[in-house]
């Protein structure tokens, strides 16, 4: 099949077999007809974007989840705690094996894996790795403080004390108990506890609907 030569000074010219039909001219369109076109362009184009961006990541209030995202997140923290441990050879002084058991420890690792998605993502500019590694050095040292604070270690844990204030503390409230555990096996703890957090999770937003309908 013969195409047409290409003209120097129409970079256009040539691209087309001979005798094939040149693209079509949207604006000789029916008005009401290039309004749909462009609404359909524009859909893909949004579509597309979101898909390329992704979601991004959000800071996590653990008191606010539902079972379902709170059993979600749990996971998702704790295979990236692993890698985190494993990239930077972080001994248990910075993150202990039972670090899902104290809240102060859920809680900031859980800040910095925001952290890190954010500076991470591909439209992060070149810079945001070397902000993520300066806030991991204060990161450290406060895991460091939690750690020492918490009595968590490689092979035993108990739970972070708490100290009552004389007359400041809510009714029915109960300090936790001081009982120092064997760490044997971590894994089965974390699917364990991950189990209860849910439960208990899902019984509070059953009694909180509970309320709401009485109310009603």
């Amino acid at each position: 099949m013969s195409t047409t030569p290409r003209d120097p000074d129409d970079p256009t010219s040539g691209s087309e077999p001979s005798g094939g039909s040149a693209p079509p001219d949207l604006e000789s369109l029916p008005p009401g007809v290039l309004q749909q076109v462009k609404r359909m362009v524009q859909a893909e184009y949004a579509k597309d974007l979101r898909t390329q961006l992704g979601t991004v990541p959000r800071t996590i209030n653990w008191d606010a989840l539902t079972p379902e995202d709170l059993e979600q997140e749990l996971l998702a923290l704790n295979e990236w705690v692993d890698w985190l441990r494993h990239t930077y050879g972080l001994p248990p002084q910075i993150i202990p094996p039972m670090w899902h058991r104290h809240p102060e420890l859920l809680w900031e690792l859980s800040a910095l894996r925001q952290h890190w998605l954010i500076c991470y993502d591909q439209q992060a500019k070149g810079n945001m790795g070397v902000v993520w590694h300066n806030d991991f050095v204060a990161a450290r040292e406060r895991l460091r403080d939690w750690v020492s604070i918490s009595g968590s270690r490689l092979d035993r844990d108990r739970p972070t004390r708490i100290t009552a204030w004389p007359g400041g503390e809510a009714d029915g409230w109960t300090p936790p108990g001081t009982a120092e555990l064997p760490v044997t096996e971590r894994s089965a703890d974390f699917v364990a506890f991950v189990l209860d957090a849910v439960r208990t999770r899902g019984e509070e937003q059953d009694a909180a609907m509970r309320e709401i309908i009485d109310d009603e």
